[in-house]
């Protein structure tokens, strides 16, 4: 395996990091999004019936140790709760626009990652290639056809190492962004039903 990534060439070193980049943003986000997964619907009416008894700690201290997106949402909510409904859907529509960037956080890495990669992986192969076809051009190169051969091999090693980077941190990152996306609308679909469950609460 050592001997695959040093016949890879110069870049493989960057490649690696591309890798190793592109692992540690997938860990952190697939925990990420489990961590805030919750039962939306189940949420809601728990703090439905405690806002209804007017349980106002209570009910940002349930927010509080539940954090997802639509609980910090509920948590701006609920501190807003006596303005009126124009002040408040614009307070719960700031907090859904802050979770945005959240959501999508290191997301663009990754898609740099996918898209660089591959090109980290061609441009080793172009330098190898230069390599081995300089061997034609030494005193020695005429006809030697089987030193070409393996140089060539040798280059093609690190595009096949930028695809092999490249593949699932694409899959991950087209996977990631459909997630955030899906949260996103849920949460503008949330806005108008949080400003009803809130409206008139004192």
């Amino acid at each position: 395996m050592l001997d695959i990534f040093i016949k890879g060439g110069i870049t493989m070193p960057f490649i690696l990091l591309c890798s190793l980049v592109a692992v540690v943003i997938i860990i952190e986000r697939l925990i990420f999004f489990k961590k805030i997964r919750v039962d939306e619907v189940k949420m809601i009416n728990r703090l439905r019936l405690t806002l209804e008894k007017k349980h106002f700690d209570e009910a940002l201290s349930i927010c509080e140790n539940n954090p997802s997106p639509i609980t910090n949402l509920m948590k701006v909510g609920i501190e807003h709760r006596k303005y009126d409904d124009r002040v408040l859907k614009d307070a719960i529509m700031d907090a859904a626009n802050l979770e945005i960037p959240k959501l999508e956080r290191f997301l663009s890495a990754l898609g740099t990652v996918a898209n660089v990669a591959p090109l980290l992986g061609l441009l080793g192969t172009v330098i190898g290639n230069i390599s081995a076809f300089g061997v034609l051009g030494g005193p020695e190169g005429a006809g030697n056809y089987q030193a070409l051969a393996k140089g060539i091999s040798e280059a093609l090693i690190s595009t096949a190492a930028g695809i092999i980077v490249s593949i699932p941190a694409l899959i991950f990152y087209n996977y990631l962004i459909n997630k955030v996306n899906h949260i996103i609308i849920r949460l503008e679909n949330k806005v108008n039903e949080l400003v009803l469950l809130l409206g008139g609460k004192e």
